[in-house]
Formats: structure tokens, C-alpha cells, sequence
């Protein structure tokens, strides 16, 4: 059987080339001598071939056809010249795409990174709609026709969209195909999290084949970096992950050029995450390379206005619709259980650590110990109180706090001073939550960490939510916890006591 599909299989060079990587003498060794041996090499190769290269341009193709087929059936009666607009629409659709990299979605892509891509295509495709009316006076200009061809356009894309990327999620998870082979230099805490990483996330598609240091020497290590070389050709590895602190600048330079000549991907692994984890920039002074830290996307004027005008929105609507029938029912209640105001408010860290009135619905029976957090089944609390703790609706006050700007509807929560003297020296990177406006819900609350804080740890949780909230914000993100957030109120949660 070998000896019958050898011939063709050995006409066909170009596909050992492409994925076996040897060169010429070996390649006519093999060929003559070894064809048995040359099949098993092509068959190796074939089985790790991907069709990665395939994805995009069907993707590009399936949201062309939507948004053709789209505005044929809905801009049928105004009067377009169909065959005119088309042109226009497939242009401006591709040009938008490239403006905001809508296609550049990757196997360790977010989903909330993909509705981002999808909301930014939509609002700028939408204008290039609407934009092209005005160059065509016999057309008939209809708002209702463009909603309805964009809704659909969108729900169809998305929908296309979202099932492409976990379709192919799940058939490398259960067929193993289509997954890149990787090795790590160095042996560094955060080469074995990636490691880690690569080995629980299945759905990214990674396979792990080992580590190779010169500084460390142990089971785990499969060889030199001598050895490195060898080893990714043999094994047609296609991604070389470089721990910065393992390799000298001679040997970094001599693998970019390996990597660049054998086709292989090299990536690095920042050893100092609390700096690199963060947005760089690079300016030249001159021709001078400079790297430095960017402010946070929050700290953009744009983004600011975008903020806050969202902020006071949905805080009108809320006391609105909301805290206008709510708020009598719970004064009657808070009042026939326990004598004292209806609201509480307490002097809270806000941002710039600039002390601002936070308020509340009043959940404890009056006492001198407001400082103290409280802790389960804890005897100040009343029973309406309790339930008010349990949905959370004694935060709604805070409400009013977003419109006279002191806090925003997501952010980090505002601690009690004495959490932020307690916890700001010697907690790393506490301080950084300062740097933007505490908000009613955050990511550390929909995420579980919530409650008494009982060790440093559930601090130190805490604040890991908040920085990684505050470093990879987006509007996506902040509707994802306010929805997550309205489902933990309905709920109920354990630790709100």
C-alpha cells in the first residue's frame, strides 16, 4: 500500500518544503532512498496542516454576501441603482473593516473583544450608509429601511460570526486539529503559567513540547538552548516563546533571523508583567526608539466625555423609572423597623483619594461602629436591611452620587478609610484604583469578590479585578458587568450580607 502511493505523493515536492523545512541534499536522500520514510514525513505534515489561512477570507465573503443580499431586500423601492450601490457598500464595508481591524480576531480572542469589533463596524458602516443617499437625487431616503437592513445585517453577522469562532473552538478541542506547536526559552514563573495556560485552555489550540534553558537544569527542561534549533525544525514547532531575561542580546538577534528564515513565529514573555501588562507607546526622538507607559484608555479626553455621558443617562433612567416608586415603599419600611434617617451617608476615598459622601439606603439600626465592615449574621442589621444587603438595593442612593460626578456606574468599589490605610501599604498596586472614579458595581463584585473581607487574599483578589478593569476597559465591558450585575441583584447573593 505504501509502495503504491509513494509516486504521486513524492511528485508532489513543494509539499515537503512547506512543512519539513529541509534542504536540498537531505530532501533528494530521502526521496531516493527512504520513500517510505518520505510519506510518513508528508503524512506527519498534512496532519498539522491548518486552515487557519482559510477562515478570513470566508469570513469576508459570508459578511458580503449578508449585507448584499441585505440591502437588496430592503432598499428594493427607493430607486438605487443596485449595481452602483453595491460596489459602494462592499467598498465601504471592507474599508471600515481595515480601519478598525474587524477581521483581526484570533484563537485567544475575547468574546467581549468580538462585540467591541462588532458595535465600532456597525455605527461606522452605518454612517457610510447613510452617506451615500445625498450623491443620488431620484433616490427615496428611508430611516426605517436602513434600521431594518441593519439590524438584520448585524444579527445575521454576528450570529455568522460567533458561531464560526466557537465552531472551530470545539473541533480543536475534540478533533485536535488545527493547533500550533509551541516551546518556551526559559523557565521563568511566567513561562510555566503560559505552559499552564496552553494545557487548560484547549479551545486556544496550543500543543506544548517543552522548555529549553541554560540557567535552570531539571526534568522539566528538555534541552539546551544548542538544542533549540534542531528540535524546532524537526518537529516543525511553529511558535518559539522567549522568556526576555533568559538570552543575551547576540542569541535574541541570531533566533529573530532563524525565526524570520524558517518561517516561524517568536513571541516574547515579559518577565516584569506589572509593566508590560500595561498599554506601551512608542515615540522616535529623531530616529531613537522610546518606549513608555500610556495612561489608561480612561484618562483619554474623548473617553471621558463618553463616560460620563453615559454615567448621568443611566442614572436618570434609573432614578426615574426606578428609585421614584422604590424609594417611598423603602422609607416606610426602613422607618416602621428602627428609628433613625432613611439614607446613611459615609466619607468614602474617591478618585485622587479625594474624600466624598457616599450614600445609602439604612441597613443597620443606628450605631457607633459604621467603620466597622460588616460580617454575617451581624446583629446591626435589620431585617429589611438584610434583604436591602442581599439585592443590593441599598447601593441605589449611590445613584445620586454619579450625577454630582463623584462616582460612575462601574468602577472600582469605594472601600472604607480604614481598608485604604489598613491595606494601601502593603497591598502592590492598590493605590492605582485612585486613579479613576469608584463606581456603584465593579468587575471584582460580578466576579465573586464581594463581601467580608476575612484574609488579605480576598484584598488582594479584589484588586486584581479592579486594575485589569481599569488597564482593558471599553463600553462592552461595562454593560457585560451592569447586565451581570442586574442578574446577581434578581438572584440573590451569598456573600452580601
Amino acid at each position: 500500500m505504501l509502495e503504491s502511493q509513494s509516486e504521486p505523493i513524492v511528485n508532489n515536492d513543494y509539499y515537503l518544503w512547506q512543512f519539513q523545512n529541509i534542504d536540498n541534499r537531505n530532501f533528494t536522500k530521502i526521496k531516493e532512498k527512504k520513500p517510505n520514510r518520505l510519506y510518513a514525513l508528508i503524512m506527519t505534515a498534512s496532519q498539522t496542516a491548518r486552515y487557519s489561512k482559510y477562515i478570513r477570507p470566508i469570513s469576508v465573503t459570508i459578511d458580503l454576501l449578508v449585507i448584499s443580499v441585505m440591502s437588496v431586500s430592503f432598499f428594493r423601492g427607493l430607486n438605487l441603482n443596485t449595481e452602483l450601490y453595491l460596489v459602494y457598500q462592499t467598498i465601504g464595508w471592507i474599508s471600515a473593516a481595515i480601519f478598525i481591524q474587524f477581521y483581526e480576531v484570533y484563537r485567544f480572542s475575547t468574546p467581549i473583544e468580538i462585540i467591541s469589533k462588532i458595535v465600532k463596524q456597525s455605527v461606522l458602516f452605518l454612517l457610510i450608509v447613510i452617506a451615500y443617499f445625498p450623491f443620488e437625487k431620484q433616490v427615496v431616503f428611508s430611516g426605517s429601511a436602513i434600521a431594518f437592513f441593519m439590524i438584520s445585517s448585524v444579527m445575521l453577522i454576528s450570529l455568522s460570526k460567533f458561531l464560526l469562532f466557537y465552531c472551530l473552538k470545539e473541533y480543536r478541542i475534540v478533533t485536535g486539529s488545527n493547533y500550533r506547536s509551541a516551546v518556551i526559552i526559559g523557565y521563568t514563573p511566567e513561562a510555566i503559567r503560559l505552559k499552564d495556560l496552553f494545557e487548560r485552555r484547549n479551545d486556544y489550540g496550543y500543543r506544548f513540547f517543552g522548555y529549553f534553558s541554560d540557567k535552570k537544569s531539571n526534568q522539566n527542561i528538555r534541552g539546551k538552548l544548542a538544542d533549540l534549533k534542531p528540535f524546532v525544525l524537526q518537529n516543525s514547532i511553529d511558535e518559539i516563546y522567549c522568556s526576555l531575561n533568559e538570552i543575551s542580546n547576540s542569541y535574541l538577534k541570531d533566533l529573530i533571523d532563524f525565526a524570520d528564515e524558517n518561517n516561524k513565529t517568536i513571541k516574547f514573555i515579559p518577565d516584569t508583567k506589572e509593566i508590560f501588562s500595561k498599554n506601551l507607546k512608542i515615540d522616535y526622538y529623531d530616529f531613537f526608539p522610546v518606549l513608555s507607559l500610556k495612561k489608561t484608555i480612561l484618562h483619554e479626553p474623548v473617553i471621558k466625555v463618553l463616560k460620563r455621558s453615559f454615567d448621568v443617562v443611566f442614572s436618570l433612567f434609573v432614578m426615574m423609572f426606578i428609585l421614584s416608586w422604590l424609594m417611598p415603599i423603602l422609607a416606610v419600611l426602613i422607618k416602621l423597623e428602627s428609628k433613625g434617617p432613611i439614607f446613611f451617608k459615609q466619607g468614602r476615598p474617591g478618585i485622587d483619594e479625594n474624600e466624598f459622601f457616599c450614600y445609602k439606603f439604612r441597613s443597620m439600626r443606628i450605631n457607633r461602629t459604621t467603620e466597622n465592615e460588616a460580617s454575617k449574621n451581624d446583629p446591626r442589621v435589620t431585617r429589611i436591611g438584610k434583604f436591602m444587603r442581599k439585592t443590593s438595593i441599598d447601593e441605589m442612593p449611590q445613584f445620586l452620587n454619579v450625577l454630582l460626578g463623584d462616582m460612575s456606574v462601574v468602577g472600582p468599589r469605594p472601600h472604607l478609610w480604614s481598608q485604604n490605610k489598613s491595606y494601601g501599604k502593603k497591598i502592590k498596586k492598590y493605590m492605582v484604583r485612585h486613579c479613576v472614579k469608584p463606581g456603584i458595581t465593579g468587575l471584582a463584585q460580578v466576579s465573586g469578590c464581594r463581601g467580608e473581607i476575612e484574609t488579605e487574599k480576598d484584598m488582594i483578589n479584589r484588586i486584581k479585578f479592579d486594575i485589569f478593569y481599569i488597564e482593558n476597559w471599553s463600553l462592552i465591558l461595562d454593560l457585560k458587568i451592569i447586565s451581570q450585575t442586574v442578574v446577581n441583584v434578581l438572584r440573590g447573593e451569598e456573600k452580601a450580607y
